[in-house]
């Protein structure tokens, strides 16, 4: 099992990829199960079941009652093209050469076998429901031979904003002249509407989520369903509102940027900025935008969850529970204030640290946890093995398929992600996260460290603090960076 597990993982920075060769002919055994893979967009861990209090997530809480939910998994790059793009081709970024939103993988690795394709050329009818590739409009992220059939988007019409209030915002920034008129014209970051559910593209695809289950039933599928909430604009139905009363939304224990942090850790909100009725520059929030933004956040949440619901609603009044592996998944972690920060893009815990559930049909580890560190590249080893596939060589994760049976099993000794901050010259943050610390290098072209960071979660969980100024943590940094020069092969278990 070691063996294989270690050509399952990670060739470092420079390593040499070797792809996967030509198409697999021979269909899946009858008793193989079908995958509903489900990802989230910018869903962090706030769900009732990792303990957030007075979250109402009762779906999310229902499939982690049936499966395995993994309280320490993280993302490679916390944003949500290189992030998707390094789950789904089973490579870091490093190999990708992706590490934002306008660069594709068909554009840096056009021969690579993705997840899905993999399932496809093993008998598997392999479908994507709304964003499972990145794609936006403009940006055609999707790769088409990775899918058996056309991808699916989303129904129409498309509609983010209901309230008069929205439109009219809308209207009036339309209506600037063209010097002061914002790049991209949009409403407000928050709304709550008396509209119902399906008005709202989540709930159509959880509508065509139900239709495609049932079409495939009877053959072996691989099926992506990719909501996007709780992605701004945190726009749903009044109720989800409701769920979270005003006064009970209050802001980050660690609002405050955190203290002696380099400069590349931070940013001024980027993606935030670009909404109607938020300063363009990096003014501060008002406690009235701070607020609707956090209970936005949750609302949504709560619509997301209730979609998710219908979905696996289905799958049981279908039968198909029974031969089918569930994934949830967030694509990366997300800041409401914390670190005095907003969105995602960061190599802090916040940013980083994603949701991640697996059920499998007649789980003995049922409602189980692990503590063990395990990243977002492993799910396309894990499901391989899980389904008794081929493995393909190409691969840099590491198949996690063992803690399913053995939740407490020891694991690898540490998880990493990176962040290129963009600017002139850009700054490359490496972070590793081990059952104690965090520690990041930041570094520029010439790979010369211009920043660090060390964060000690047994004193300081929430990341106030930068401990790599203090001089007594001499010994310990000089540990972890090199921890951090060994790589991800050399954080495997023993």
């Amino acid at each position: 099992m070691i063996a294989r597990r270690i050509a399952c993982c990670l060739v470092w920075i420079g390593g040499c990829v070797a792809l996967l060769g030509p198409a697999a002919t021979s269909a899946p055994a009858a008793d193989r199960p079908n995958v509903l893979f489900v990802a989230f967009d910018d869903l962090r861990p706030e769900l009732s079941c990792y303990g957030a209090a007075g979250m109402r997530t009762p779906n999310f809480d229902r499939l982690a009652s049936r499966g395995l939910l993994f309280e320490r998994a993280y993302c490679q790059v916390a944003v949500c093209n290189p992030s998707r793009n390094s789950l789904l081709s089973g490579c870091r970024p490093a190999t990708t050469r992706i590490w934002n939103n306008a660069t594709f993988l068909h554009q840096t690795m056009p021969d690579v076998v993705t997840l899905p394709e993999h399932f496809k050329r093993h008998g598997y009818t392999s479908v994507s429901l709304g964003k499972i590739f990145h794609h936006s409009e403009g940006q055609p992220g999707d790769i088409a031979k990775a899918w058996s059939e056309p991808s699916w988007y989303h129904g129409t019409p498309y509609r983010s904003w209901f309230t008069d209030e929205s439109n009219e915002l809308i209207k009036r920034l339309k209506a600037l002249p063209e010097k002061e008129r914002p790049k991209l014209v949009r409403g407000p970051p928050f709304e709550a509407a008396n509209e119902p559910d399906d008005a709202y593209p989540d709930a159509m695809l959880a509508t065509k989520a139900i239709e495609t289950l049932g079409r495939l039933q009877g053959k072996p599928f691989f099926l992506g369903v990719g909501f996007q909430k709780p992605h701004l604009p945190f726009t749903c139905p009044q109720k989800y509102w409701d769920l979270y009363p005003a006064e009970s939304i209050h802001a980050a224990e660690n609002s405050e940027p955190t203290q002696d942090a380099p400069a590349p850790a931070f940013h001024n909100g980027y993606e935030l900025r670009t909404y109607g009725g938020i300063p363009a520059t990096g003014e501060l929030l008002t406690s009235d935008k701070a607020h609707g933004l956090i209970r936005g956040y949750r609302a949504c949440v709560s619509f997301a969850d209730a979609q998710l619901g219908r979905v696996l609603d289905e799958l049981d009044r279908l039968g198909l529970r029974e031969n089918t592996i569930v994934v949830v998944w967030g694509d990366h972690g997300y800041h409401l204030g914390e670190n005095g920060l907003w969105t995602k893009m960061t190599n802090f815990e916040q940013g980083a640290r994603v949701p991640l559930i697996v059920s499998l049909p007649k789980q003995a580890t049922a409602g189980g946890r692990t503590r063990a560190l395990v990243e977002l590249v492993d799910l396309y080893p894990t499901l391989v093995e899980l389904c008794g596939l081929p493995m393909p060589e190409h691969l840099q994760g590491m198949s996690f398929a063992p803690l399913l049976s053995d939740p407490q099993k020891p694991w690898k000794t540490a998880a990493f992600s990176e962040y290129l901050r963009p600017g002139k010259p850009p700054i490359l943050g490496r972070s590793i996260r081990t059952q104690t610390h965090r520690y990041t290098e930041w570094t520029d072209p010439m790979n010369m460290v211009v920043g660090v960071e060390l964060y000690d979660y047994q004193i300081d969980p929430l990341e106030k603090a930068n401990l790599a100024v203090d001089l007594r943590n001499k010994e310990l940094l000089a540990k972890l960076a090199d921890q951090i020069k060994a790589g991800p092969q050399g954080a495997l278990p023993p």
